[in-house]
């Protein structure tokens, strides 16, 4: 399955690691340290031009770890993934 995360981008979820609010979490010098150094090694991709609402951490098969960021909520993100994990499975009955 693939989340759809923001404008044209789409995540498998399967190597989705987490989904984070960007505004609660950037309090945190750790996680402002994590953006930076994602950021300087050119793993981060920008979702919008917008102000970002959440930042979704993924790791794919070759365990390289990406950081997209979104101007979608992490509740909207959220029941996104849940109504598909939901569609899914209906499909199958």
């Amino acid at each position: 399955m693939y989340l759809h995360i923001g404008n044209d981008y789409t995540v498998r979820t399967r190597d989705i690691i987490g989904i984070f609010d960007i505004e609660n979490t950037s309090l945190s010098k750790d996680t402002r340290d994590f953006l930076k150094v994602s950021e300087k090694n050119k793993r981060v991709v920008y979702t919008t031009f917008e102000m970002p609402k959440s930042f979704v951490v993924c790791l794919d098969e070759s365990l390289t770890e990406k950081i997209y960021v979104s101007q979608l909520s992490c509740a909207t993100l959220k029941k996104r993934f849940e109504n598909q994990k939901r569609k899914k499975y209906s499909d199958l009955f």
